[in-house]
């Protein structure tokens, strides 16, 4: 089933938002953070943010879990999160970074450890940058900026292309050396709690059933629950239940869809079934929902 057409946070939205540094639709520049175009209604990431906190806070939801960021922290946003109520304190400063995916891959197309190392994204969206390391980080967002601001250089975009793979390296470098702190069985549990939320992040719409993710999984409900839970804090059926929730919300506000065609894209039984869900999860019912 094809995602929904809900506002999206994409490189070419942000363009028209900010009018940063940009090179076409591919990647934007942005040296100050509060320029973000991150929203306070629910979008689905259609691109790769990467930040870097230099001063003060900020706070946001990426499917339904807070993070709170301070100055030194990295934040990554990887495509198909859906991102909201985003708030800054008044001194909050630094830069960031919209690239699209496919721009992205196409970057670090040679380097198959990156990849994989980016999946360390998904169990750890914000996390804190020694000194010197953001400090690397900021010189070498500056010299993009300033290549990517040369509109005359012939060789602009191969060499912004170069300067973002540097920056990639010295993230993954960090992101390797707080997986090398891991002891076997934390890398174990981390590993099973990404293959979970990547099966999720494909099959809610139609599968709610943590025994068919244990299924998938080869594992047992019972050990795919503790695990999911050591990791993350939280049950693999809270887990399923935001994204479904997460998504029903938006396809109330964003779409004209009637609320039995929603229970049907979701595979749910019946439309009143939907909402005693809906209901028990968000507070009030679908109409209600829609009304406010």
């Amino acid at each position: 089933m094809s995602l929904p057409d809900f506002k999206a946070v994409t490189v070419e939205y942000a363009v028209r938002m900010t009018n940063g540094s940009h090179i076409d639709n591919d990647i934007l520049l942005l040296d100050e953070i509060a320029l973000t175009p991150l929203p306070r209604e629910p979008r689905r990431m259609q691109s790769l943010f990467l930040a870097l906190c230099t001063n003060g806070r900020a706070r946001y939801f990426v499917d339904s879990v807070e993070h709170v960021v301070e100055a030194g922290d990295i934040i990554i946003i990887n495509p198909g999160r859906v991102t909201y109520d985003c708030t800054m304190s008044p001194d909050c400063r630094g830069i960031g970074i919209i690239i699209d995916y496919e721009f992205f891959k196409e970057i670090i197309k040679s380097v198959h450890e990156l990849s994989a190392l980016f999946l360390f994204a998904r169990n750890h969206p914000v996390f804190r940058m020694p000194s010197h390391r953001a400090h690397f980080i900021a010189e070498t967002f500056a010299r993009m900026k300033a290549k990517m601001d040369e509109e005359s250089n012939h060789f602009r975009r191969e060499m912004v292309q170069s300067l973002f793979l540097t920056m990639v390296y010295e993230l993954c470098n960090e992101i390797y050396n707080v997986q090398s702190g891991n002891d076997e069985r934390h890398t174990r549990a981390e590993e099973i709690f990404t293959q979970f939320i990547l099966l999720v992040e494909k099959n809610f719409r139609t599968e709610r059933r943590v025994s068919w993710y244990s299924e998938q999984l080869c594992i047992s409900p019972k050990y795919l629950s503790e695990t999911v839970k050591t990791v993350s804090k939280r049950t693999p059926n809270d887990w399923i239940d935001s994204y479904v929730t997460i998504e029903l919300r938006m396809l109330f506000r964003n779409t004209q869809k009637s609320i039995k065609e929603i229970a049907q894209d979701l595979n749910f039984s019946n439309q009143s079934f939907l909402g005693k869900y809906f209901k028990e999860h968000v507070g009030m019912s679908p109409s209600e929902y829609r009304r406010k």
